[in-house]
């Protein structure tokens, strides 16, 4: 069956400083979500069983695999197998599929990452932190 997912149809959630777009979250095989984040992901994680792979499509940033730093700007793709540790930094905007699907049982939370880890955090002349980039 061919289906077409629009955006005013899909789901719109915020959560640990990105916005999701979640489409055919009802297929067992795959998710595809739109992710647009300002500053960072906030939180590092891993998935025990699916795989995700995230298309660049604007912006640039610093994803953290495994503690392993990589640059990544518009038209990079970035994998991260399943049991990957994941979290990045920046002000992208990407298209994030998962194979297979998204359960939440699968999800595995390792740590809130302070936004003073980012390549990008500068303080700024008062008590707030900005992120320049």
């Amino acid at each position: 069956m061919t289906r077409v997912f629009r955006s005013k149809d899909a789901d719109h959630i915020s959560k640990h400083g990105i916005d999701l777009t979640l489409y055919n979250e009802n297929l067992s095989s795959l998710n595809v979500v739109k992710v647009h984040v300002e500053e960072g992901h906030f939180e590092e994680f891993y998935n025990k069983v699916s795989d995700f792979v995230y298309s660049i499509i604007g912006g640039y940033g610093t994803f953290v695999l495994d503690d392993e730093k990589h640059e990544v700007s518009s038209g990079d793709l970035v994998v991260a197998l399943a049991g990957t540790r994941i979290h990045y930094f920046g002000k992208m905007d990407m298209i994030l599929s998962i194979a297979p699907a998204f359960n939440e049982a699968d999800e595995v939370h390792v740590r809130f990452v302070e936004k003073t880890e980012s390549p990008y955090y500068e303080a700024g002349n008062s008590n707030k932190s900005t992120v320049t980039l």
